[in-house]
């Protein structure tokens, strides 16, 4: 008898590149990073309204929401974005107070154009001020119900793409539509897509470090299960809330083998969190991997002054310290403290400096780990299935209401 074999099952960077690559043809937010901006950019500047008010949820809103959120504290824009999400009567009435009516833009969000959430919000706005072509665009899948509904009351519309789920959606119109109008730089924040998406699909700086994380996260998922992103940055919020969704509903799925996978993200704040999050970290269950996120360059030079308190004498060396370097002193004192103690993986990102274009390789890196992630897992990682069942039965309680 002559027996031939290779038994070692382990699945090969090569391997999962092949995949990613592939996932191309049918995945739509590869290619976004070169899509064609002109449209967006000269409707943008069209939109005389003050106020910009989105009305979505989950991927409508979440990445709009972090782009926005990380730049207006460091950059002056003559228009706001108020985000519409939640059908919470109190925090619905509290958004709309903030509202000059009269002087809005309403951006309905939604890729299936039947969301309850955006719907519900939308009638009911339709109900406190007048809302026509005039002060209302639409951005959904071009054979939408919501898309019918534009084209019947001539409101302009633009395309969510098929094959580009909702929470890798920011980089399409759901996103650079609002953020354009605002006055953000789109094409810096494509151009940070760009760095990503080349440096990978070339091999070059960021492959290596994806895959190692990828495989990793993906080998020791029973033993690390609790993925942390600590973001030492108040500016990075949204940030987390969106890299909560992406993490959570791409990566819970059941694989190839009908068997239950996820990986459960927990986004934190420093320093805030070095006060109630580390303690768990440092001395709870070794069942986390940890990411720090730093900012090089807050661009920001206010610091501690030389102001004497009476009794608290003791912390004067703190005096003539910019906060931004503190604030980076913190970050790195807890990066320290995790990294001694030699049984808790964590890995550290660094930003450069606060604007469109760092911020993008951040979220476009993000999407595309989780897309490798994925692939080692052998899921699929751009369905919700888990989420529909819910909505079901939503739908016939709220039909059958009596």
């Amino acid at each position: 008898m002559n027996y031939n074999a290779n038994l070692n099952p382990r699945i090969t960077d090569e391997q999962i590149f092949e995949k990613i690559t592939e996932e191309q043809e049918s995945i739509g937010y590869y290619n976004l990073p070169f899509q064609n901006t002109t449209q967006i950019k000269e409707y943008a500047k069209t939109v005389k309204q003050k106020d910009i008010a989105i009305i979505g949820i989950g991927g409508s809103t979440l990445g709009t929401f972090a782009i926005y959120d990380f730049l207006r504290r460091s950059n002056s824009y003559d228009k706001e974005l108020h985000f519409f999400e939640s059908t919470d009567p109190i925090d619905l009435k509290t958004r709309i107070d903030c509202l000059e009516l009269e002087n809005t833009l309403f951006i309905v969000i939604s890729k299936s154009g039947t969301t309850i959430e955006t719907i519900s919000i939308f009638k009911y706005l339709n109900t406190q001020t007048k809302i026509d072509k005039n002060n209302c665009i639409v951005i959904t899948e071009n054979d939408s119900k919501l898309n019918s509904y534009a084209k019947k009351n001539d409101i302009k519309t633009f395309e969510v793409p098929k094959d580009v789920g909702g929470r890798f959606s920011v980089f399409s119109a759901v996103g650079l539509v609002p953020l354009a109008i605002i006055g953000i730089d789109i094409d810096s924040l494509l151009k940070g897509c760009k760095k990503v998406y080349n440096s990978f699909f070339q091999k070059k700086e960021f492959y290596k470090p994806m895959m190692t994380k990828a495989r990793f996260i993906a080998e020791y998922k029973h033993k690390f299960n609790i993925n942390v992103v600590f973001s030492y940055s108040a500016l990075l919020k949204g940030f987390n809330q969106w890299y909560v969704q992406l993490w959570g509903e791409s990566l819970g799925k059941l694989d190839n083998d009908n068997t239950n996978q996820g990986l459960t993200p927990i986004g934190i704040l420093g320093p805030v969190d070095q006060h109630s999050f580390l303690q768990l970290i440092i001395e709870g269950k070794r069942d986390k991997t940890v990411t720090f996120i730093k900012v090089n360059d807050f661009e920001n030079d206010i610091e501690i002054p030389n102001y004497k308190l009476e009794g608290l004498e003791e912390l004067d060396y703190i005096e003539n310290i910019p906060f931004s370097k503190l604030i980076n002193y913190q970050a790195d004192a807890t990066i320290r403290a995790v990294q001694d103690l030699g049984d808790i993986p964590c890995d550290t990102i660094t930003i450069d400096k606060v604007d469109e274009y760092n911020l993008a390789r951040l979220m476009f890196g993000y999407e595309l780990l989780t897309s490798i992630v994925g692939q080692f897992l052998h899921i699929n990682t751009y369905n919700q299935p888990g989420v529909e069942n819910g909505k079901i039965i939503l739908k016939n309680k709220l039909k059958n209401r009596k």
